[in-house]
């Protein structure tokens, strides 16, 4: 396909963007295998997020019942209209996905989707974040990233690489790499590797928790990382330190905890300690 990539490209006349993050994958086999092991069937939905030049999305079209892309650089519709015009199942918005009401965007879509994206580092976390705090059908996500990147979303609490998004990407699912991509196999090759992020939503966790209250804890606990927990949380929430290290107490967590060492379910149980101390915690 990259031959064929380069030839669609030389004749619509575009030129690739770094500021949209253009690299794209171009080996068929290694499309597949992202489709597959993302656990799209001829039943799901798929929500493609930065369609590029169509490669991946001939391939969700192939597994998928229905496929709705958005796609940001509308220089791509002549490309897009001969790499998946053929498919009656695919749909291709162009505009910025993050500009749309994701209400708008999910009205559009399946109850029960699956996003597939592949996304450049700047908006990562944005559209992690708000499809997982906000979207109401979404069931997973599979996301192609840095691999830096990815380590730091699949992370293990109490490691370097566990931060604020790790927690909030715990809160709702689980992540975990299931491809590694270098970045020889992009066109044209990125200056880093690359890595498939697959988040599995999982329904009902922490049910009944206040998530507004979760995040503002999340927040303080990540607000300086060489300061101890305790610290944080008297600058945060203006509290004594004998209301901080009582609260970290009543919640079970170590007086010389940091913000990193904690699982979402320590932030959990510490943000209810902290409703009954901090006034409007999370409004």
């Amino acid at each position: 396909m990259e031959k064929n990539l380069k030839t669609l490209l030389i004749k619509h006349g575009v030129m690739l963007k770094k500021a949209y993050g253009q690299n794209f994958l171009t080996d068929d086999s290694l499309l597949a295998e992202i489709v597959e092991k993302a656990g799209v069937t001829k039943d799901d939905t798929v929500l493609e997020i930065g369609c590029g030049a169509g490669a991946l999305t001939r391939e969700l079209a192939n597994k998928a019942k229905r496929v709705v892309g958005y796609e940001i650089d509308t220089r791509l519709k002549p490309v897009l209209e001969e790499t998946v015009g053929e498919f009656d199942n695919v749909n291709i918005v162009f505009n910025d996905v993050m500009k749309e009401k994701l209400s708008d965007v999910e009205s559009g879509l399946d109850n029960d989707y699956i996003m597939v994206a592949n996304l450049p580092y700047y908006i990562t976390t944005p559209i992690i974040m708000r499809f997982l705090e906000h979207a109401k059908g979404i069931r997973r996500m599979v996301i192609m990233v840095q691999e830096e990147v990815a380590l730091r979303l699949c992370a293990t609490h109490g490691t370097a690489d566990y931060g604020a998004i790790t927690v909030g990407i715990n809160l709702r699912g689980k992540a975990s790499i299931i491809k590694r991509v270098p970045r020889e196999m992009f066109s044209p090759p990125p200056n880093v590797d690359s890595a498939v992020v697959r988040i599995d939503i999982e329904e009902g966790k922490f049910e009944g928790v206040d998530f507004n209250a979760v995040r503002s804890v999340v927040r303080c606990g990540f607000s300086s990382r060489r300061k101890m927990l305790v610290n944080n949380l008297m600058n945060g929430f203006k509290l004594s330190r004998a209301q901080a290290e009582q609260s970290l107490e009543s919640a079970s967590i170590p007086l010389t905890a940091r913000g990193e060492t904690l699982s979402a379910q320590d932030y959990v149980n510490l943000t209810s300690v902290l409703k009954q101390v901090v006034k409007n915690l999370g409004e």
